[in-house]
């Protein structure tokens, strides 16, 4: 099989993110929503959500109770870089990696060589060349060997050209007679379990010849090494024979059984090992990142394929068999399915990755059993997250799904695509969000701000706060149903037992009949625009005082003549921009003007004096204390009627049940 990835590639991831380990490789990823800058930001570095960390550059936001978004701007970085060298390494090695010739160890410094063999066509000179710096070898060393082998009659214009050429091979250069009954002698020994042969030279006596390398390999081949016989050790008994000591000529190889198969986790699967974020030197003991979280499609595991098992052989040919690795499935539980060639994990849903009774699982309903405080840090789930106690203040809950408090919300922030269903009661102490893209459901809220993408149903009171509705707000209880302080808006219905306080110090503040959203962002729109106006008026200010200097000056310095430039194109810029603003207003209040809605409030019991109703534009302030009725708009002027019941539909169909969400 090849490698799928180089060696050259892998050298180069190595030094790449070892070197990036140091500033973790970050890029800027931006959302509506924290998951989907982190979707985004998975993409982009080609990693799963659950290895990334951020650092949040700029909050995303629902606007004020949901108007006014703004994107969430992240700085993300893989969490394991050195994770992806080692993942690198894997994939090249399962692939069989060549090593390229210039990774393979540099040669030392070695002089060239001359070599002398007697042998029956005569007395044989090579000379091989030198090695990195080393010397050559020279005239002299190549007629001191010849004379130590008592070799006096040969050629020496011809051994010169040998040493010159030093070529590695064997020139005839002098005459020998050979005797053949003192040539060197030779024996094998094959060890008991036939995976080493070794060789014994005896030398040769005066008129001997020497051993060559075929005569050599001919000899193992005649006692049947026939496997394995190492090349270079025949050559250097041919060179350099080494007498009277066994030298290994011949290896076997072994069997190599293969590797079984085995996982590999894209996730973490020992929660022991989830660390606390640590930011400017400080660990945020509230960011725990307990929860793993997983997007539709993204790779949960993969399959490092058994391999072949390797066979062996002896020195003398017998097969040694060897055992294939083992084949395992795919852990694949719950929400999870294996790609089409078998060999990954993928998930079917966003959620939780959990590695249980070894099965991977995309858990879409994430439980908490207690209260969502230190413990637990700040909670955030690409699915349905259920509280079994408390939000304590200071924490935050977001899900892409449905959130289930069953106790108490504090000053927290809680923020679910879905529905929001409190058990108890919503106390946010004056800085309390609660953003749902559905409905919210709760016993009592007090001073908390609200969001909602469709209706809000209080069993209780709702006491000095600020809630948007795109639908309806709803105090359904039978006794104690009361609103009581702050500005409630809704696109179709405000619906209460009582409404402000028998005391009057309440201002409690009713909006029906538009949209909130539009309301709200044409509000953020007047403020930008006033600001954008005391700032012109500023520069207005500091334009006229230097055309005063110019004009009675005739001129202006270098430096204030630059001013002046800058302050004009600085004018100019922000009356473009208040110019859009105003052209954005404008086309909010049109469609305003053209919606057709019957926005009402009713009041079953009694609405008090300090109170004030707004339908559209038209705003009545409630003078003295009415009791049954419902408030509407007609021919541009609030009118009212008999108290009308609201639509129960939505009270006896009740909250969704989170454990259905998957």
């Amino acid at each position: 099989m090849e490698a799928r990835i180089g060696f050259d590639a892998v050298r180069e991831l190595m030094r790449r993110y070892l070197d990036e380990d140091g500033d973790k490789r970050a890029i800027v990823a931006e959302g509506a929503t924290l998951e989907e800058a982190l979707k985004s930001a998975s993409v982009q570095l080609d990693c799963p959500v659950a290895r990334l960390e951020y650092d949040v550059l700029e909050r995303g936001a629902q606007g004020f109770v949901g108007i006014g978004r703004k994107k969430w701007k992240l700085s993300v970085y893989e969490a394991a870089v050195k994770q992806k060298v080692e993942e690198a390494f894997d994939e090249a090695f399962d692939g069989g990696l060549d090593l390229p010739v210039e990774l393979k160890p540099i040669q030392p410094d070695v002089d060239g060589q001359a070599y002398v063999r007697l042998a029956t066509d005569g007395a044989l000179l090579k000379v091989v060349e030198p090695q990195g710096k080393g010397r050559r070898a020279t005239d002299k060393q190549a007629v001191e060997k010849l004379h130590a082998r008592a070799i006096h009659d040969f050629d020496e214009a011809l051994v010169r050209e040998t040493v010159k050429r030093a070529s590695g091979e064997w020139v005839v250069v002098g005459n020998f007679i050979a005797n053949p009954a003192a040539d060197a002698l030779l024996t094998v020994d094959v060890g008991s379990q036939e995976m080493e042969a070794r060789v014994i030279i005896t030398p040769p006596q005066p008129g001997g010849c020497d051993l060559s390398k075929d005569v050599i390999l001919a000899y193992l081949r005649n006692n049947k090494v026939v496997f394995g016989v190492i090349e270079e050790a025949l050559q250097g008994l041919e060179d350099a024979p080494r007498y009277k000591e066994p030298v290994l000529v011949a290896q076997g190889q072994r069997a190599v059984n293969g590797d079984d198969a085995r996982i590999q986790f894209l996730f973490e699967t020992d929660r022991s090992k989830l660390n606390l974020e640590e930011k400017n030197g400080k660990v945020d003991y509230k960011e725990l990142h307990l929860v793993q979280n997983v997007v539709e499609g993204q790779a949960l595991a993969k399959k490092v394929q058994a391999k072949q098992g390797v066979p062996g052989r002896t020195v003398t040919g017998k097969l040694l068999p060897a055992k294939n690795g083992k084949d395992l499935p795919l852990p694949l539980g719950k929400n999870v399915h294996e790609s089409d060639d078998g060999l990954t994990v993928i998930a079917d849903v966003n959620g939780e990755a959990t590695y249980i009774n070894s099965k991977i699982n995309v858990e879409t309903v994430y439980t908490i059993n207690g209260d969502v405080d230190l413990k637990t840090g700040n909670q955030f789930f690409l699915g349905t997250i259920v509280v079994t106690g408390n939000v304590e203040d200071g924490f935050s809950v977001k899900a892409t799904g449905n959130i289930e408090v069953r106790g108490n919300v504090g000053k927290a922030e809680i923020s679910a695509e879905g529905d929001v269903i409190v058990h108890q009661g919503i106390t946010g102490k004056g800085a309390g969000v609660i953003t749902a893209g559905k409905n919210v459901w709760a016993k009592f809220i007090e001073n908390a701000q609200l969001y909602a993408g469709e209706n809000v149903i209080v069993q209780t009171s709702i006491i000095n706060s600020e809630i948007t509705a795109e639908k309806r707000i709803l105090c359904s209880g039978q006794k104690h149903a009361a609103i009581i302080g702050g500005r409630y808006r809704a696109c179709e219905e405000i619906n209460a037992k009582s409404i402000g306080s028998p005391s009057g110090g309440a201002e409690t503040i009713l909006e029906v009949g538009s949209d909130p959203k539009s309301k709200l962002k044409m509000d953020e729109l007047d403020v930008k625009m006033k600001q954008l106006q005391r700032q012109i008026d500023e520069l207005d200010k500091n334009i006229y005082t230097l055309n005063e200097t110019k004009r009675q000056r005739k001129t202006l310095s270098d430096d204030k003549q630059a001013v002046l430039d800058e302050l004009t194109h600085r004018r100019d810029e922000l009356k473009q921009e208040s110019s859009s603003l105003k052209d954005e207003y404008d086309s909010l209040q049109a469609y305003l003007n053209n919606l057709k809605v019957r926005g009402k409030v009713s009041v079953s019991g009694r609405i008090y004096p300090g109170s004030e109703i707004v339908i559209r534009d038209i705003r009545e302030k409630i003078k003295n204390e009415y009791k049954g009725l419902t408030f509407y708009l007609e021919n541009m002027m609030i009118k009212t009627t008999r108290y009308e019941e609201f639509d129960d539909e939505i009270l006896r169909k009740g909250p969704p049940d989170a454990h259905k969400a998957d």
